[in-house]
């Protein structure tokens, strides 16, 4: 059995950790969602950053505030963080994320670990 989207989630991976070997842990958030954008569109794939994600409900989109960090080629949900240590509501936010949107495969990267595949998160709804 191959997994959904194994090949891109690869890429996806490969460009966080080359963006984490660069840079390194202890910057803030944003640096973390612009250079893997830019390293993802570099390979010719399709990025959208701080997608609306509404919540639709008795048919009308409800807008709470939600934003994807990254979605990439439509498929993909990309939430990044640059914090301490990830918590389960940060888990919570990437499936409500994932439910909400359609999109069925997620990645949580939190880039302030020491290697960033660190206690990386992927899930699949």
């Amino acid at each position: 059995m191959t997994l959904l989207h194994e090949e891109l989630t690869g890429k996806i991976i490969q460009s966080a950790l080359k963006v984490h070997s660069a840079l390194g842990p202890g910057l803030l958030e944003s640096v973390y969602e612009h250079c893997p954008a830019h390293e993802l569109t570099k390979l010719g794939l399709s990025v959208r950053r701080q997608v609306d994600i509404p919540i639709v409900y008795d048919g009308e989109p409800l807008d709470a505030g939600f934003r994807a960090d990254l979605i990439v080629e439509g498929v993909v949900l990309l939430e990044l963080k640059a914090i301490d240590k990830l918590a389960p509501i940060h888990e919570a936010q990437l499936l409500t994320y994932l439910r909400l949107s359609g999109i069925h495969v997620g990645l949580l990267f939190n880039f302030n670990q020491l290697r960033v595949t660190d206690n990386m998160i992927r899930r699949v709804v």
